[in-house]
């Protein structure tokens, strides 16, 4: 039997091959990784995201009258997906304000994440919460709150058409809607209510704040439905939100999933805030990474979601010779990100559960789902 000794960068030497193995703990602190990013990086300038504000929503308001003026099937689809991607850089900025990375104050983020958020469905606190609980867990198999790996059992007990409606497209891209009303498959509870048990009660009136202006953005739109009629609404605001979510689901399922390794989840005593985050996934975006403000450098914003999105770039790049191979490095994209769809296609058709026990684990493949898609193939 070859040895084994473990490096102090996390290398798992193996006689004269080394393998890194991405489950192991980390030979650096959080603090390690704070120090190294300088502290200009943790300054949040409420004018400085307000200015984004504004740009994107002089984007929209030009985008949509310029596609209302033309009014051309040629011109229509290009509008969807260019109103589509600007509904989804809308909601980042809201994300800032949830995170409290927009401003020091409370009440300008709460202010701009309703009026950004409630502008494209989204319930501004319900998500803020659940996505405060993603953060604190992320990469905890069990307490992790969005596209966390379903347990063996938990996927065992889904009805076959369900099992294949998660793993296949379009309804992966599709997820968030679903998601608000009723939580991922084995938990329970609605973004909507103050009794969910998403929701500590000390939080229900900022729910029912939220379920109140998304409630009146809805309004809003049955109104313009029927003075303009349902297709204008449709065409201009409809269509365009399908987009946004899809650009939703197909970047956060990705940050998460797809790289060409199988990388660890974690239980118990072997999950940490340090090691959780370590797991999440840097993309490059192309052209599309400044229009949907640099949310491709997760990393850091997982490990520090305080720091401002026009922040991220340079944080990364600081922090990246403290992470070594726990940091991995995106695969670089053309012009618009047409790869990752390569990426999601492979991780679909291969990561579907993890083992119902052991503290680190790693996505195991449903050979009989796979036989299904061979088939179909065909």
């Amino acid at each position: 039997m070859v040895a084994m000794t473990k490096r102090d960068d996390g290398e798992v030497v193996n006689g004269e091959e080394g393998k890194f193995e991405a489950g192991r703990s980390p030979p650096f602190r959080i603090g390690d990784i704070r120090a190294a990013i300088p502290s200009h990086c943790w300054v949040k300038n409420p004018w400085r995201s307000m200015s984004y504000v504004l740009r994107d929503a002089v984007v929209i308001a030009a985008l949509a009258a310029a596609a209302g003026y033309l009014d051309s099937w040629v011109i229509w689809p290009i509008y969807w997906l260019a109103q589509g991607t600007m509904f989804w850089a809308v909601f980042v900025l809201g994300h800032d304000c949830g995170h409290g990375s927009f401003s020091n104050s409370v009440w300008l983020n709460n202010v701009v994440g309703h009026l950004l958020h409630s502008s494209i469905l989204v319930p501004y606190h319900g998500w803020r919460i659940s996505h405060r609980t993603h953060h604190q867990n992320h990469g905890n198999v069990d307490k992790d709150e969005s596209w966390h790996p379903l347990p063996e059992k938990t996927y065992r007990g889904m009805k076959p058409n369900g099992r294949k409606m998660r793993f296949s497209l379009p309804y992966p891209l599709f997820a968030f809607p679903a998601y608000l009303l009723w939580r991922s498959p084995g938990k329970e509870g609605s973004h909507f209510l103050p009794s969910s048990s998403l929701f500590h009660p000390n939080e229900q009136g900022d729910i029912i704040v939220s379920t109140l202006c998304w409630s009146a953005m809805v309004t809003l739109l049955l109104g313009l439905s029927w003075v303009y009629g349902p297709i204008p609404v449709l065409k201009l605001y409809g269509l365009p939100s399908l987009v946004f979510v899809m650009w939703l689901d197909l970047v956060t399922y990705l940050h998460h999933h797809g790289y060409h390794e199988k990388l660890p989840w974690y239980r118990g005593k072997e999950w940490s805030y340090l090691r959780g985050g370590l797991t999440t996934i840097d993309r490059d975006y192309g052209w599309i990474n400044n229009i949907h403000h640099d949310i491709g450098t997760h990393v850091i914003h997982h490990l520090f979601p305080q720091i401002p999105h026009y922040n991220l770039v340079e944080a990364t790049k600081a922090a990246k010779p403290v992470l070594g191979k726990y940091y991995r490095e995106p695969e670089k994209s053309g012009p618009l990100p047409l790869h990752l769809f390569g990426v999601l296609l492979r991780s679909l058709r291969v990561d579907h559960f993890v083992s119902d026990e052991g503290e680190v684990v790693y996505y195991q493949t449903d050979p009989l789902l796979c036989n299904d898609w061979q088939q179909k193939s065909k």
